[in-house]
């Protein structure tokens, strides 16, 4: 029998050993691609799941449903429209011929007084609110707000009614648990629970930042509150991304902080009475701050000004960045019109803009704001291509009296588009066939010669133009071929 010495009976093992550590020094040492968790760090603080018995139990008197009828009704529920972004279609099984749209509203009055969305009461004839307990009344509307999608019912029952006491959505915090009941698909108080998906959310075509979250928000819930831990609500459940017109996990409902901004008014007024800036806004993306010397991609950049608008009797030029509204600085070109909206009228504030690379400051007297021009604003912000592609791919022509006149165009100046040419960037901007092209990195051009010029003289990869569609105008960044 052979039998090895203590010693290479240790050499082994402690070779192994020292492999080891060989191996392993570079994970601890600066090299490591990770951090691992510190026995000093305290474990996070173990914490049962809520409970929403009693919440649902104290709210569920305070949200009604909510039924519209108009004349010529069809019989038939309105078909899903199938959007990304959509406001639900108010629907479920069995409505009776006329029925219009079923939602959802919360009292926040004991005298009857109902907070809803506009887009579940618009353009109905009759409007009748039904409580938990099943009594019905006939609702008139007191006052309502397209732009934010709310509108104020109420109804008269002789008696007090339990109110739903309405919170301060500016302290929500993602993460946190919140409660929505409403009446989806006709399923009278349905109660279902989430947390705060992200804040601040931009729909496209909407004027609120809204709240996300992933409590379920189907066809009838729009109008009903979202409540957190404490009872109160914190937001008017409103819309949902969707793709099969049904809860995707992904809802978004009015903070109410700015559903409280417009009570009174909607009360006393009937409407909301906003401040206004009169400009057309685009957003800013990383091509056009570029295009413009911006450091970074953000404020709201100047379309066009509107005639007899403040911003005009400030100064305020076509191709500005307004990089702040009153030293509130401005990261998303969003942001801006709710800041102007908030504005009482009359109150002068300062803008300040970025113009030629430099920097100044501008005084703006707000007035009463003008709906058709907003509206015509937004439907520019939601047509504001943004440049993707590596080559122009245009061809254009002069344009002639005739044509002038067909495009109902004051004068000629400027290059129609004929053609742009499929796998453009032209095309991936949004570019279309008859768009105007006005000036060719902010000079004005007259017919084609002055385009060729102004592309020649220009030797950078990227070209900013600015073309009119429709009788409104917008930049646009392109980048050259090569």
């Amino acid at each position: 029998m052979l039998l090895r010495s203590p010693l290479k009976a240790l050499a082994l093992p402690l070779l192994s050993a020292v492999l080891c550590l060989v191996l392993l020094a570079p994970a601890c040492g600066e090299d490591q691609l990770w951090t691992d968790w510190s026995s000093s760090e305290a474990p996070p603080r173990a914490q049962a799941l809520p409970d929403f018995v009693d919440l649902a139990a104290k709210l569920s008197p305070t949200v009604v449903n909510i039924s519209t009828e108009s004349q010529g009704g069809s019989g038939e529920p309105p078909a899903s429209n199938e959007r990304e972004f959509e406001i639900p279609p108010e629907e479920r099984f069995g409505l009776p011929r006329g029925v219009k749209s079923l939602g959802s509203g919360f009292i926040i009055n004991k005298n009857g007084y109902i907070l809803t969305n506009d887009h579940v009461v618009e353009n109905a004839d009759k409007i009748k609110v039904t409580l938990t307990d099943g009594r019905d009344y006939s609702a008139r509307i007191i006052g309502r707000d397209s732009k934010t999608d709310v509108a104020l019912l109420k109804i008269d029952t002789g008696v007090p009614l339990p109110a739903a006491p309405l919170g301060d959505s500016s302290h929500l915090r993602v993460g946190q648990w919140v409660m929505a009941i409403g009446n989806p698909f006709g399923f009278d108080h349905s109660v279902t629970a989430g947390i705060v998906s992200a804040k601040t959310r931009f729909i496209p075509g909407s004027y609120n930042d809204y709240i996300q979250t992933d409590a379920s928000i189907n066809p009838g819930n729009s109008g009903g509150p979202l409540i957190d831990l404490s009872g109160s609500v914190i937001g008017v459940n409103s819309a949902i991304y969707t793709r099969t017109g049904s809860s995707m996990g992904i809802g978004f409902a009015i903070p109410i902080n700015l559903v409280k901004e417009e009570i009174q008014a909607l009360r006393t007024q009937g409407k909301v009475t906003r401040g206004w800036l009169g400009v057309y806004i685009q957003k800013v993306t990383p091509a056009l701050a570029d295009s413009l010397g911006l450091a970074q991609p953000q404020g709201a950049l100047v379309a066009d000004v509107l005639k007899d608008s403040p911003a005009m009797a400030a100064g305020i030029k076509r191709g500005d960045v307004i990089v702040s509204f009153n030293n509130q600085p401005i990261k998303e070109s969003q942001e801006l019109p709710l800041m102007v909206g908030e504005t009482p009228v009359g109150r002068t504030v300062s803008l300040k803009i970025i113009r030629g690379r430099a920097a100044r400051q501008v005084a703006v007297r707000i007035s009463p704001s003008r709906e058709e021009e907003i509206q015509k604003a937004m439907s520019i912000q939601e047509q504001a291509p943004g440049a993707r592609g590596a080559a122009l791919g245009l061809e254009v022509e002069n344009i002639t009296p005739q044509v002038a006149h067909q495009l109902g165009m004051a004068d000629n100046a400027g290059v129609v588009i004929t053609r742009v040419q499929p796998g453009s960037s032209a095309e991936d901007a949004g570019l279309r066939r008859r768009d105007i092209i006005l000036e060719v990195d902010r000079q004005p051009i007259k017919d084609v010669r002055g385009y060729e010029q102004a592309l020649a003289k220009n030797g950078a990869r990227s070209v900013l133009l600015l073309i009119e569609r429709g009788g409104s105008t917008l930049f646009v960044p392109l980048k050259r071929q090569g």
